[in-house]
């Protein structure tokens, strides 16, 4: 910190060593910049406002039936208009700026330059325009604002029975093109259902609400097939004189047969004496359970012999009731066969246009869509047409809009810029800025050592001493009167930038 509060001093010193140089770098650049903003020229402005009525009794009354004209879409055209180079090429004219250029890079920058200064602004909620321009001139500036008030109070009404009909006519064409489109399409819906009619999704359902239904109902024909045949077995056993158990085999246990009994018990004792020495996979064991379920079934064929021997069994009629059932049994059990295997064909077939059917489907879909699409942009058009129609009728028969102008343009008497007074503030600043950079910068470039620690700091040397200047009584009246100049001078360039604004002021 301290070492920079000496470099600062020392640069305050070098500056007030060349004060005289700093203080002339900055009248120079005080009285150059001064007239320099002097001879700027006055810039004049004018501004004319127009209030845009947009409001009619048709608008509500029509409303849905055509197209209304919207003040955003408005504001846009009539800029555009406004700005664009055959009608700013019509102000210059209409004002006369275009005499003064002599070659065609002239005219074209007095046409950037004009297009350049106007500005158009717009309030949508409150329809009014300004429309802006400067200029040096204040009576060019009134003429300018004018003429382009003029065009755009003008253009507003021209050529809308021309776009009408070409809108109309451009509507015309589009219909007849998807009118074509949408004939090809439907010769192609109708070629390609000709073509894939086994294959094409029937009303209420694609391939996979197909398929599932044939799977649903394969499923439930076999399970309907199911109960059918249990119930005709059932039948069957009470003819042979089974008990009527459905979906169960005779209990061979449930059999009195002391004979097969004992040996099978015998068997089943051994068979645990086994199991506590091998697994169940152990030939011996397999072997054993192998006997015990044929001697089982056999128990079994020999109880329906000794119920089948009964000789007055034939001729009861609980029997004859049974055959009949039975009889009933066995054709409805055929049909449902029948329709199994029905629902198994269709099944497969469905399955075997697993991979032909979606393709045909994705393509179908494809092709009623895009029959689809050119149908909505042909209704959509023709509707268009007639909203273009009745808005061309209504914009020949009415006026829509009204322009009534709030501010016409006047010459204005004052300039609004250049601000002189903050470019001359600004113009002093720099000078005494530039000054100060001179004199610093010629104490850089010749510098001197302005105390003994710098000479130290400098050199790495130690200072043995000093000598102090003795001024004489004319040296020090000498640098008395520099320093009265020096004020005066300073003085004398506050008392200019005072004179030169009030100058500005009076004017």
């Amino acid at each position: 910190m301290e070492e920079l509060i000496s470099q600062l001093i020392s640069s305050l010193k070098g500056i007030w060593k060349y004060r005289w140089p700093a203080v002339s770098v900055a009248w120079l650049v005080a009285v150059l910049g001064w007239t320099k903003v002097a001879l700027l020229p006055d810039d004049y402005q004018t501004t004319a406002r127009v209030f845009v009525d947009t409001q009619s009794i048709l608008k509500p009354l029509l409303a849905g039936m055509t197209s209304m004209p919207n003040i955003e879409q408005q504001v846009s055209i009539m800029s555009r208009t406004l700005l664009s180079r055959p009608n700013v090429e019509r102000v210059m004219r209409m004002v006369d700026l275009d005499i003064g250029a002599r070659t065609p890079r002239e005219q074209q920058q007095q046409l950037d330059e004009l297009m350049n200064k106007i500005r158009i602004n717009g309030t949508g909620n409150l329809d009014i325009y300004t429309i802006t321009y400067n200029n040096s001139n204040p009576r060019i500036v009134r003429d300018v604002v004018q003429s382009l008030l003029t065009i755009f109070v003008e253009g507003s009404f021209k050529g809308k029975s021309g776009e009408t009909r070409k809108a109309v006519q451009f509507i015309d064409e589009q219909i007849k093109a998807y009118e074509d489109k949408l004939t090809a399409a439907e010769n192609n819906v109708k070629d390609f259902r000709l073509k894939n009619t086994g294959l094409l999704p029937r009303q209420g359902g694609d391939y996979s609400s197909q398929l599932m239904q044939s799977s649903d109902a394969l499923n439930a024909a076999r399970l309907e097939l199911a109960e059918a045949e249990q119930a005709r077995n059932a039948i069957a056993n009470q003819i042979t004189g089974d008990e009527p158990i459905l979906g169960a085999d005779m209990n061979p246990a449930v059999i009195d047969n002391p004979e097969l009994d004992g040996r099978i018990s015998a068997l089943n004792k051994s068979l645990d004496a086994l199991r506590m020495q091998y697994t169940e996979l152990h030939p011996d064991i397999i072997a054993a359970k192998r006997l015990v379920a044929q001697l089982e079934q056999r128990k079994v064929e020999e109880s329906k012999l000794k119920q089948t021997s009964d000789p007055g069994k034939n001729y009861s009629p609980m029997l004859q009731q049974l055959k009949v059932a039975q009889t009933e049994a066995e054709a409805r059990v055929a049909a449902i066969t029948a329709r199994v295997q029905e629902y198994t064909l269709r099944h497969q077939r469905l399955l075997a246009q697993a991979g032909a059917v979606p393709e045909v489907e994705m393509e179908l879909a494809q092709l009623n869509r895009d029959y689809q699409v050119n149908k909505d942009n042909y209704e959509k058009l023709i509707s268009r047409r007639e909203a273009a129609r009745l808005s061309g009728d209504l914009s020949s028969t009415t006026e829509m809009m009204s322009f009534k102008i709030i501010d016409p343009p006047t010459v204005p008497l004052t300039p609004i810029g250049p601000n002189r007074v903050l470019l001359y503030s600004i113009t002093l600043g720099g000078a005494l800025l530039t000054g100060v950079a001179a004199a610093l910068l010629i104490s850089q470039v010749r510098p001197t050592f302005l105390s003994p620690q710098e000479l130290r700091d400098r050199t790495g040397l130690p200072v043995l001493g000093t000598i102090a200047m003795n001024w004489t009584p004319t040296e020090k009246a000498k640098r008395r009167r520099g320093k009265y100049l020096f004020g005066i001078a300073l003085s004398g360039l506050m008392l200019a930038y005072g004179g030169v604004l009030a100058s500005t002021i009076l004017r």
